[in-house]
């Protein structure tokens, strides 16, 4: 067992380096309203997050991540460009499944940040070079990916708007999402709602329910997808390869999905500004689906460094970009380009122990 004091200390290192990189520490609060969170990813979260209930707040939850009160902050009235750093406790659930874990991960646990707000290209490769040249010490795996090209995918597909953004709400959650789409390809079920005397009853209110009946209703005349997108979309899940190789696959699969072209074409000049910063992009992974495995807020570049040889281990760093969070969270609907990402200074610690 390592003792707090160590992973501290280590945080506390990661932390420095954050402020020598322009960035502004923040102290979040620890107790979060609940509804925002749920808002956001619905009764899921209440699966990974410790709430509780306060008399004069509702229904609060203890911090899962920074990334939602640093953006409520900076939102209400931070400047352009900003960089935020912080370092404190994050509370989540650990699902053991069928069995306990030999190794269960603790519930509570540091984590030192690093936001970026900003309009600059070059945003997503300042923030993966500084995480990547700060964790160099420990040879991490590097492994990218790009929700952009996946979302891009989805709304190529020929599908009602109504479809698409089911797919897109399940698209973290790769089992509802297969379930969905292998709905999809099959004749949509007669739906018919006769009418009840009888009064509403349930959690969602009267017209919630009118709305649902009328998107079943309209869902029924939808044609079923054909089978040649769920063999394009296998082979885009599949790609995982070096950043110049994965590069030349996409743009094999364009040849016949021309869709995704311009996400192709920010990624590629993505690698470029990753090169310019002295990092090669073939010792980089990309991983189409890697998005797929994060915080359901992530929209565009996503990243994570994983420490070789540690089955079962979550990513020792994590992070990406999130510009419709900034969104939703914002005033007026207002958008500002946001990225950022995540260290563990336990596993660091576990690492150094060993």
């Amino acid at each position: 067992m390592i003792p707090k004091r160590d992973k501290q200390a280590i945080g506390q290192r990661f932390l420095s380096a954050f402020r020598d990189a322009g960035a502004a520490e923040v102290a979040p609060d620890i107790l979060l309203p609940a509804d925002t969170l749920l808002d956001l990813y619905g009764e899921d979260i209440r699966a990974r997050a410790y709430t509780s209930t306060d008399p004069l707040r509702g229904e609060v939850m203890l911090r899962p991540d920074f990334t939602v009160p640093v953006v409520q902050m900076h939102m209400a009235g931070g400047a352009e460009p900003a960089r935020y750093c912080y370092l404190g406790e994050v509370f989540r659930k650990q699902d053991p499944g069928d069995e306990r874990p030999a190794n269960p991960r603790d519930n509570e646990y540091l984590q030192a940040g690093f936001e970026l707000f900003a309009h600059d290209p070059q945003a997503d490769a300042e923030i993966f070079a500084l995480f990547h040249r700060l964790l160099a010490p420990w040879r991490l795996r590097a492994v990218t990916g790009d929700m952009g090209l996946v979302m891009d995918a989805i709304r190529a597909l020929p599908l009602s708007d109504a479809r698409q953004d089911a797919l897109l709400h399940h698209v973290w959650r790769p089992g509802r999402f297969s379930r969905l789409l292998a709905r999809f390809c099959r004749p949509a079920m007669p739906r018919d709602f006769a009418p009840g005397a009888a009064a509403w009853t349930g959690l969602r209110s009267e017209e919630e329910m009118e709305r649902r009946m009328a998107r079943l209703k309209a869902d029924q005349d939808a044609s079923p997808l054909d089978g040649t997108w769920i063999a394009r979309l296998d082979r885009l899940f599949a790609i995982s390869a070096p950043l110049p190789e994965a590069v030349r696959t996409l743009a094999d699969l364009a040849r016949e999905w021309p869709d995704l072209v311009p996400a192709i074409r920010r990624i590629e000049e993505r690698a470029a500004m990753l090169g310019d910063r002295g990092i090669s992009p073939g010792t980089v992974l990309f991983d189409a689906s890697h998005g797929r495995q994060t915080m359901e807020y992530y929209d565009g570049f996503t990243f994570s460094f994983l420490a070789e040889g540690r089955a079962g281990w979550p990513p020792v760093a994590s992070g990406g970009r999130y510009d419709a969070l900034t969104a939703v969270l914002g005033r007026g609907g207002r958008a500002i380009p946001a990225v950022g990402g995540i260290i563990r200074p336990g596993l660091i610690a576990e690492l150094e122990a060993a």
